[in-house]
Protein backbone atom coordinates (compact mmCIF):
# COMPACT_ATOMS: atom_id res chain seq x y z
CA UNK A 1 0.00 0.00 0.00
CA UNK A 2 1.28 3.74 -0.85
CA UNK A 3 0.82 4.88 2.89
CA UNK A 4 2.92 2.02 4.57
CA UNK A 5 5.55 2.71 1.56
CA UNK A 6 4.96 6.79 2.53
CA UNK A 7 6.38 5.63 6.02
CA UNK A 8 8.74 3.67 5.20
CA UNK A 9 10.47 6.20 3.64
CA UNK A 10 10.60 8.29 6.03
CA UNK A 11 11.98 5.87 8.43
CA UNK A 12 14.61 5.50 5.71
CA UNK A 13 15.71 9.02 5.40
CA UNK A 14 15.18 9.33 9.75
CA UNK A 15 17.62 6.62 10.10
CA UNK A 16 20.36 6.60 6.89
CA UNK A 17 20.53 10.26 5.79
CA UNK A 18 20.67 11.78 2.79
CA UNK A 19 19.53 8.74 -0.13
CA UNK A 20 19.38 9.28 -3.78
CA UNK A 21 16.12 7.86 -5.58
CA UNK A 22 18.04 5.21 -7.17
CA UNK A 23 18.76 3.47 -3.60
CA UNK A 24 15.45 4.56 -2.00
CA UNK A 25 13.58 2.68 -5.22
CA UNK A 26 15.72 -0.75 -4.18
CA UNK A 27 14.86 -0.36 -0.77
CA UNK A 28 11.02 -0.33 -1.25
CA UNK A 29 11.35 -2.50 -4.32
CA UNK A 30 9.37 0.27 -6.67
CA UNK A 31 11.06 2.85 -9.55
CA UNK A 32 12.69 5.79 -8.86
CA UNK A 33 9.53 7.66 -10.68
CA UNK A 34 7.81 6.28 -8.12
CA UNK A 35 10.16 7.52 -5.42
CA UNK A 36 9.92 11.21 -7.00
CA UNK A 37 6.13 10.78 -6.72
CA UNK A 38 6.32 9.95 -2.98
CA UNK A 39 8.84 12.88 -2.31
CA UNK A 40 6.26 15.27 -3.55
CA UNK A 41 3.45 13.59 -1.50
CA UNK A 42 5.17 14.09 1.39
CA UNK A 43 6.45 17.33 0.71
CA UNK A 44 2.76 18.19 -0.07
CA UNK A 45 1.38 16.58 3.58
CA UNK A 46 3.93 19.09 5.36
CA UNK A 47 6.51 16.85 5.85
CA UNK A 48 9.92 18.30 5.52
CA UNK A 49 11.66 16.90 2.77
CA UNK A 50 13.85 18.58 0.76
CA UNK A 51 16.81 17.53 -1.97
CA UNK A 52 20.29 18.03 -2.79
CA UNK A 53 21.75 17.93 -5.91
CA UNK A 54 24.69 17.20 -7.37
CA UNK A 55 27.47 14.46 -7.47
CA UNK A 56 26.80 13.82 -3.17
CA UNK A 57 23.26 14.99 -3.33
CA UNK A 58 19.80 13.00 -3.06
CA UNK A 59 16.91 13.01 -0.36
CA UNK A 60 17.35 14.17 3.07
CA UNK A 61 14.84 15.04 6.26
CA UNK A 62 15.85 18.67 7.97
CA UNK A 63 17.44 18.04 10.76
CA UNK A 64 16.17 16.61 14.60
CA UNK A 65 12.57 15.41 12.53
CA UNK A 66 10.90 12.86 14.12
CA UNK A 67 7.52 11.08 13.51
CA UNK A 68 5.15 9.00 15.45
CA UNK A 69 4.82 6.79 12.92
CA UNK A 70 5.89 3.98 14.88
CA UNK A 71 3.09 1.66 15.83
CA UNK A 72 3.08 -1.42 14.57
CA UNK A 73 0.42 -2.87 12.27
CA UNK A 74 -1.05 -6.53 12.79
CA UNK A 75 0.84 -8.00 9.73
CA UNK A 76 4.07 -6.33 11.11
CA UNK A 77 3.67 -7.84 14.79
CA UNK A 78 3.29 -11.20 12.92
CA UNK A 79 6.05 -10.67 11.28
CA UNK A 80 8.02 -9.84 14.39
CA UNK A 81 6.68 -13.31 15.96
CA UNK A 82 8.80 -14.87 12.91
CA UNK A 83 11.63 -12.55 12.70
CA UNK A 84 13.65 -15.49 14.17
CA UNK A 85 13.97 -16.77 10.04
CA UNK A 86 13.42 -14.25 7.36
CA UNK A 87 12.66 -17.21 5.18
CA UNK A 88 9.92 -18.20 7.64
CA UNK A 89 8.35 -14.41 7.28
CA UNK A 90 8.55 -15.09 3.07
CA UNK A 91 6.63 -18.61 3.20
CA UNK A 92 3.98 -16.66 5.11
CA UNK A 93 3.85 -13.77 2.89
CA UNK A 94 4.64 -11.66 5.52
CA UNK A 95 8.29 -10.38 3.93
CA UNK A 96 7.83 -6.79 3.40
CA UNK A 97 5.42 -6.46 6.64
CA UNK A 98 8.96 -7.67 8.61
CA UNK A 99 11.14 -5.06 6.38
CA UNK A 100 8.57 -2.42 7.25
CA UNK A 101 8.46 -3.31 11.15
CA UNK A 102 12.24 -3.90 11.82
CA UNK A 103 12.25 -0.07 10.40
CA UNK A 104 9.50 1.13 12.64
CA UNK A 105 11.64 -0.68 15.90
CA UNK A 106 14.72 0.90 15.28
CA UNK A 107 13.02 4.35 14.68
CA UNK A 108 11.24 3.81 18.00
CA UNK A 109 14.78 3.67 19.56
CA UNK A 110 16.84 5.88 22.07
CA UNK A 111 19.21 7.40 19.59
CA UNK A 112 22.66 6.07 21.36
CA UNK A 113 20.50 2.47 21.39
CA UNK A 114 19.74 2.67 17.95
CA UNK A 115 23.36 3.00 17.13
CA UNK A 116 24.42 -0.15 18.79
CA UNK A 117 21.80 -2.01 17.35
CA UNK A 118 22.32 -0.82 14.25
CA UNK A 119 26.57 -1.70 14.85
CA UNK A 120 25.31 -5.21 16.34
CA UNK A 121 23.46 -6.01 13.50
CA UNK A 122 26.00 -5.86 11.22
CA UNK A 123 27.60 -8.71 13.00
CA UNK A 124 24.62 -11.19 12.87
CA UNK A 125 24.58 -13.09 9.91
CA UNK A 126 20.47 -15.48 9.24
CA UNK A 127 20.15 -17.88 6.70
CA UNK A 128 23.16 -17.38 4.28
CA UNK A 129 22.38 -18.39 0.39
CA UNK A 130 25.39 -21.02 0.69
CA UNK A 131 26.39 -23.08 3.06
CA UNK A 132 30.16 -23.54 4.27
CA UNK A 133 30.47 -26.37 1.11
CA UNK A 134 29.12 -23.95 -1.04
CA UNK A 135 26.28 -25.58 -1.48
CA UNK A 136 23.18 -23.19 -2.50
CA UNK A 137 20.65 -23.23 0.62
CA UNK A 138 17.18 -22.10 -1.62
CA UNK A 139 14.04 -21.67 -0.11
CA UNK A 140 10.59 -22.89 -1.66
CA UNK A 141 8.81 -19.84 -3.57
CA UNK A 142 5.20 -19.24 -2.35
CA UNK A 143 3.67 -16.17 -4.03
CA UNK A 144 2.61 -13.49 -1.91
CA UNK A 145 -0.99 -13.56 -3.49
CA UNK A 146 -1.37 -17.16 -2.31
CA UNK A 147 0.61 -17.20 0.96
CA UNK A 148 -1.91 -13.78 2.39
CA UNK A 149 -4.83 -15.82 0.87
CA UNK A 150 -3.90 -18.54 3.01
CA UNK A 151 -3.34 -16.52 6.38
CA UNK A 152 -5.74 -14.69 6.29
CA UNK A 153 -8.08 -17.77 5.93
CA UNK A 154 -6.04 -19.13 8.91
CA UNK A 155 -6.14 -16.64 11.01
CA UNK A 156 -10.07 -15.38 9.95
CA UNK A 157 -11.57 -18.39 10.19
CA UNK A 158 -12.94 -19.33 6.93
CA UNK A 159 -13.06 -21.90 4.24
CA UNK A 160 -10.21 -21.82 1.51
CA UNK A 161 -10.46 -22.69 -1.46
CA UNK A 162 -7.12 -24.00 -3.48
CA UNK A 163 -5.40 -24.89 -6.85
CA UNK A 164 -3.37 -27.71 -5.74
CA UNK A 165 -1.19 -29.72 -7.91
CA UNK A 166 -0.09 -32.85 -6.11
CA UNK A 167 3.02 -34.92 -7.01
CA UNK A 168 2.04 -36.32 -10.65
CA UNK A 169 -1.20 -35.66 -10.99
CA UNK A 170 -2.64 -32.45 -12.83
CA UNK A 171 -3.59 -29.39 -10.63
CA UNK A 172 -6.61 -29.23 -8.89
CA UNK A 173 -8.85 -27.24 -6.75
CA UNK A 174 -9.91 -28.14 -3.67
CA UNK A 175 -11.99 -26.63 -0.41
CA UNK A 176 -10.68 -27.12 2.54
CA UNK A 177 -10.91 -26.19 6.43
CA UNK A 178 -7.64 -24.70 7.04
CA UNK A 179 -6.32 -25.38 10.63
CA UNK A 180 -2.70 -23.97 10.67
CA UNK A 181 0.39 -23.08 8.93
CA UNK A 182 3.69 -25.00 9.90
CA UNK A 183 7.08 -24.44 8.16
CA UNK A 184 10.02 -27.06 8.35
CA UNK A 185 13.46 -26.47 7.28
CA UNK A 186 12.51 -23.66 4.79
CA UNK A 187 9.24 -25.46 3.42
CA UNK A 188 5.68 -24.24 4.29
CA UNK A 189 2.81 -26.77 4.73
CA UNK A 190 -1.01 -25.71 5.13
CA UNK A 191 -2.54 -27.82 7.95
CA UNK A 192 -6.52 -28.65 6.43
CA UNK A 193 -8.88 -30.80 6.72
CA UNK A 194 -11.42 -32.01 3.80
CA UNK A 195 -14.55 -33.39 4.62
CA UNK A 196 -13.61 -35.39 7.96
CA UNK A 197 -10.02 -36.10 6.92
CA UNK A 198 -6.59 -34.57 7.92
CA UNK A 199 -4.95 -33.28 4.86
CA UNK A 200 -1.35 -31.06 4.58
CA UNK A 201 -0.84 -29.38 1.78
CA UNK A 202 2.94 -28.07 0.61
CA UNK A 203 2.82 -24.12 0.19
CA UNK A 204 5.35 -24.44 -2.81
CA UNK A 205 3.01 -26.52 -4.74
CA UNK A 206 -0.41 -24.29 -4.43
CA UNK A 207 -1.06 -22.56 -7.16
CA UNK A 208 -4.01 -20.20 -6.62
CA UNK A 209 -6.04 -19.49 -3.59
CA UNK A 210 -9.21 -17.99 -2.94
CA UNK A 211 -10.37 -16.94 0.88
CA UNK A 212 -14.30 -17.31 1.21
CA UNK A 213 -16.66 -15.94 3.03
CA UNK A 214 -18.36 -19.18 4.40
CA UNK A 215 -16.46 -20.19 8.24
CA UNK A 216 -14.42 -23.28 8.38
CA UNK A 217 -15.51 -25.75 10.10
CA UNK A 218 -12.68 -26.77 12.47
CA UNK A 219 -12.19 -26.33 16.82
CA UNK A 220 -11.96 -22.92 18.29
CA UNK A 221 -8.28 -23.81 19.40
CA UNK A 222 -5.95 -26.22 18.58
CA UNK A 223 -2.84 -27.74 19.34
CA UNK A 224 -0.51 -27.21 16.03
CA UNK A 225 2.43 -28.96 17.60
CA UNK A 226 0.48 -31.89 18.94
CA UNK A 227 -1.16 -31.95 15.09
CA UNK A 228 2.13 -31.72 13.21
CA UNK A 229 3.43 -34.69 15.53
CA UNK A 230 0.23 -36.84 14.45
CA UNK A 231 0.42 -36.02 10.29
CA UNK A 232 4.54 -36.71 11.36
CA UNK A 233 4.12 -40.07 12.67
CA UNK A 234 0.96 -41.17 9.43
CA UNK A 235 3.60 -40.38 7.54
CA UNK A 236 7.11 -41.94 8.55
CA UNK A 237 4.87 -45.33 9.49
CA UNK A 238 2.66 -45.44 6.47
CA UNK A 239 2.39 -45.80 2.54
CA UNK A 240 5.48 -48.03 0.59
CA UNK A 241 8.22 -47.84 3.38
CA UNK A 242 11.49 -50.06 3.55
CA UNK A 243 12.12 -51.41 6.77
CA UNK A 244 15.71 -52.24 7.58
CA UNK A 245 17.60 -54.28 10.47
CA UNK A 246 20.97 -52.86 10.72
CA UNK A 247 23.89 -53.25 12.98
CA UNK A 248 25.83 -50.43 14.12
CA UNK A 249 28.66 -48.61 15.84
CA UNK A 250 26.79 -46.67 18.96
CA UNK A 251 29.08 -43.87 17.85
CA UNK A 252 26.89 -43.31 14.73
CA UNK A 253 23.70 -43.49 16.37
CA UNK A 254 22.81 -40.14 16.38
CA UNK A 255 23.50 -39.99 12.59
CA UNK A 256 22.06 -42.71 11.61
CA UNK A 257 18.58 -42.05 13.11
CA UNK A 258 18.57 -38.52 11.46
CA UNK A 259 18.75 -40.36 8.18
CA UNK A 260 15.58 -42.70 8.97
CA UNK A 261 12.25 -41.84 9.27
CA UNK A 262 11.70 -43.74 12.02
CA UNK A 263 13.12 -45.93 14.56
CA UNK A 264 11.26 -48.52 15.44
CA UNK A 265 12.97 -50.96 17.51
CA UNK A 266 16.96 -50.85 19.37
CA UNK A 267 18.95 -52.49 21.39
CA UNK A 268 22.22 -54.25 22.29
CA UNK A 269 23.87 -57.29 21.24
CA UNK A 270 26.38 -59.38 23.26
CA UNK A 271 29.44 -57.51 21.48
CA UNK A 272 28.12 -54.13 22.59
CA UNK A 273 27.05 -52.80 18.73
CA UNK A 274 23.20 -50.94 18.43
CA UNK A 275 20.86 -53.26 16.82
CA UNK A 276 18.19 -50.94 15.56
CA UNK A 277 15.03 -51.30 13.01
CA UNK A 278 15.48 -48.30 10.92
CA UNK A 279 11.55 -47.13 8.51
CA UNK A 280 12.96 -45.55 5.21
CA UNK A 281 10.65 -43.82 2.25
CA UNK A 282 11.66 -46.34 0.31
CA UNK A 283 14.05 -48.86 -0.97
CA UNK A 284 16.28 -45.92 -2.59
CA UNK A 285 16.26 -43.88 0.56
CA UNK A 286 17.27 -46.76 2.31
CA UNK A 287 20.41 -47.87 -0.03
CA UNK A 288 21.57 -44.67 0.07
CA UNK A 289 21.17 -43.70 3.65
CA UNK A 290 23.47 -46.76 4.81
CA UNK A 291 25.85 -46.51 2.45
CA UNK A 292 26.68 -43.13 3.60
CA UNK A 293 27.54 -44.90 6.85
CA UNK A 294 29.48 -47.72 5.44
CA UNK A 295 31.39 -49.31 7.06
CA UNK A 296 30.69 -48.46 10.66
CA UNK A 297 26.43 -49.83 9.62
CA UNK A 298 26.11 -53.44 8.38
CA UNK A 299 22.78 -54.27 7.01
CA UNK A 300 21.25 -57.48 8.61
CA UNK A 301 18.31 -57.84 6.39
CA UNK A 302 16.10 -57.90 4.17
CA UNK A 303 18.77 -59.77 2.04
CA UNK A 304 18.23 -58.09 -1.32
CA UNK A 305 19.02 -54.68 -0.03
CA UNK A 306 22.58 -56.37 2.20
CA UNK A 307 23.53 -57.77 -1.13
CA UNK A 308 22.80 -54.94 -2.85
CA UNK A 309 25.18 -52.97 -1.07
CA UNK A 310 28.00 -55.90 -1.12
CA UNK A 311 27.92 -55.42 -4.96
CA UNK A 312 28.21 -51.77 -4.68
CA UNK A 313 31.00 -51.98 -2.36
CA UNK A 314 32.93 -54.59 -4.95
CA UNK A 315 32.41 -52.13 -7.64
CA UNK A 316 33.72 -49.08 -5.37
CA UNK A 317 37.04 -51.22 -4.20
CA UNK A 318 37.51 -52.55 -7.88
CA UNK A 319 37.64 -49.38 -9.48
CA UNK A 320 40.23 -48.02 -6.50
CA UNK A 321 42.57 -50.59 -7.14
CA UNK A 322 42.55 -50.27 -10.60
CA UNK A 323 43.41 -46.63 -9.91
CA UNK A 324 45.85 -47.56 -7.09
CA UNK A 325 47.70 -49.67 -9.26
CA UNK A 326 48.18 -46.84 -12.04
CA UNK A 327 49.03 -44.15 -9.83
CA UNK A 328 51.72 -46.60 -7.60
CA UNK A 329 53.44 -47.18 -11.33
CA UNK A 330 53.03 -43.28 -12.18
CA UNK A 331 54.45 -41.89 -9.14
CA UNK A 332 56.90 -45.11 -7.15
CA UNK A 333 58.00 -42.52 -3.98
CA UNK A 334 53.90 -41.18 -2.92
CA UNK A 335 53.15 -43.16 0.26
CA UNK A 336 49.66 -44.62 -0.47
CA UNK A 337 48.95 -45.76 3.01
CA UNK A 338 47.41 -42.87 3.85
CA UNK A 339 50.03 -42.02 7.14
CA UNK A 340 52.21 -40.31 4.78
CA UNK A 341 51.74 -36.95 6.82
CA UNK A 342 49.32 -33.98 7.08
CA UNK A 343 48.35 -32.01 3.86
CA UNK A 344 49.21 -28.96 3.10
CA UNK A 345 47.27 -26.63 4.63
CA UNK A 346 45.50 -28.85 7.73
Amino acid sequence: MRADRLVSLVLLLRQRGRMTAEALARELEVSPRTVLRDMEALSAAGVPVYAERGRHGGFALLPDFRTALTGLTHDEALALLVAGSRRGAQLFGLGSALASAVLKVVDALPDGLRETAAGAAQRLLVDPETDLLARPVAPEEVPDAVATQVRRAVFGGHRLRIHYAAVNQPPKWRTVDPIGIVTVKDQGYLLARRGSEDRTYRLSRVLAAEQLDEPALRSDSVDLERAWREREVRFRTGGDTTEVLVRADPARRDRLAATALAVTGEGTDMEGRLRMTLVFQDARHAEWALWEHTPGVEVLAPEWLRAGLGERAREVAALYERSLGTTSRACPGRDLSGDGGTPPGR
